[in-house]
């Protein structure tokens, strides 16, 4: 990959996140009801990144799990979904809950897609909103995100790199080319 462009620093991916935190609040008139699932990798430490604000604002413990999509992707043969298919989800119920998918890029909408499969065979929620920390366009399934972090129009052969300190050391989104 050639890097291209810095798209957020550490302080900008920070103020986003806060920004949708208030978003979630807002909302949902609240947070009764809510739990957060990340989407592995990044989303799960977006997730607990996002929790935090909220529970900072707001005072009251919430729930944040990560989800692991891998078993519901449609580009995997059968067999190989069947052996992945008891492969833990989340800790904790979500049936009547407001679910809070967090993933770090929204592209295609595929992965998204397969989280909300493996979210509804966890339980039966009350809602499922997807909060992004970057939505680059590019959609081939009819999935918007509710709380995005910042839009970027991009190329196809345009690559957008989330980084977490807690998986890369440092934070940042990058805007790279294909080589």
């Amino acid at each position: 990959m050639k890097l291209k462009t810095e798209i957020m620093d550490e302080k900008a991916l920070d103020r986003a996140l806060t920004r949708i935190a208030h978003e979630i609040i807002e909302k949902n008139k609240g947070i009764d009801d809510i739990v957060f699932l990340g989407i592995k990798t990044r989303g799960v430490s977006l997730a607990f990144r996002l929790r935090d604000k909220v529970q900072s604002i707001e005072g009251v413990s919430l729930q944040v799990g990560a989800l692991d999509i891998t078993p519901y992707r449609d580009d995997l043969e059968s067999s190989i979904k069947a052996s992945l298919k008891n492969s833990e989800v989340v800790g904790f119920g979500i049936s009547g809950k407001k679910v809070i998918l967090v993933d770090d890029v929204l592209f295609t909408g595929r992965t998204i897609r397969a989280a909300m499969d493996a979210v509804i065979d966890l339980g039966r929620p009350d809602s499922i909103q997807l909060a992004v920390l970057v939505d680059r366009g590019h959609r081939e399934l009819p999935i918007r995100a509710d709380y995005v972090g910042k839009n970027l129009p991009t190329s196809k052969n345009e690559i957008v790199v989330v980084m977490v300190k807690e998986v890369d050391s440092k934070d940042g989104v990058v805007l790279g080319e294909q080589e």
